[in-house]
């Protein structure tokens, strides 16, 4: 599993590199890194700066922001999905029925991923696809690419307006968001981990087994 993440981050980056150029001295000075983790910001206490693998300092600073970029997806992703299965494991629902012969309830009965798997093929199909709807608004198609120097992925639903934010609150704001979804990263596989292994996470065996 290791190498398969590490190829794909490896893939990742490859797929960003500046082409070839004629000149050597030129295609080294266009692939090396003129931003770093401290120009980016994100950066907290008690591990400043973690990157042990050196993610960082691989590729161009286009690289370095599609890096960041996912991470800000990922961790939203994350918070939303811990939420979500937190709710499901409180026994909260919604009324009524998702479709013809599945009701809400008796999702709420299942484990999250056996509730994932309940759902019917159609409405997986719309999940998707708002999934997919909304990987095109936040890459930017609407104006600069992130990667370009253009904004990074901001909400979709709802949209948040930020314009009357002093810019050190937002970024106050962004390393809490960051921090926030490296968090919930942990404890989303966390809690896939502890369904699919019981006892693989002592903490969550006390809580609900």
């Amino acid at each position: 599993m290791k190498t398969a993440i590490i190829a794909s981050l490896v893939a990742g980056a490859a797929a960003f590199a500046p082409a070839a150029n004629k000149n050597v001295c030129l295609q080294h000075a266009s692939t090396q890194l003129s931003a770093s983790l401290k120009d980016i910001g994100g950066s907290s206490l008690p591990i400043p700066n973690f990157d042990p693998l050196n993610l960082a300092e691989q590729g161009s600073d286009e690289t370095l922001r599609w890096y960041r970029a996912a991470e800000l997806k990922h961790g939203r992703c994350a918070m939303v999905a811990t939420v979500g299965f937190l709710t499901n494991q409180a026994g909260y629902h919604f009324p009524g029925m998702l479709s013809s012969d599945v009701s809400f309830e008796s999702l709420a009965a299942m484990s999250p991923p056996d509730a994932w798997a309940a759902v019917p093929i159609a409405g997986k199909a719309q999940i998707l696809a708002t999934i997919f709807i909304a990987e095109l608004v936040t890459e930017g198609y609407q104006g600069t690419h992130y990667m370009k120097g253009g904004e990074y992925p901001t909400m979709v639903f709802p949209a948040i307006d930020f314009s009357g934010v002093s810019k050190e609150k937002m970024e106050r704001k962004r390393t809490s968001e960051l921090n926030n979804g490296r968090l919930a990263q942990i404890a989303i596989l966390s809690f896939i981990s502890d369904h699919y292994i019981p006892g693989s996470v002592p903490v969550l065996a006390k809580l609900w087994h």
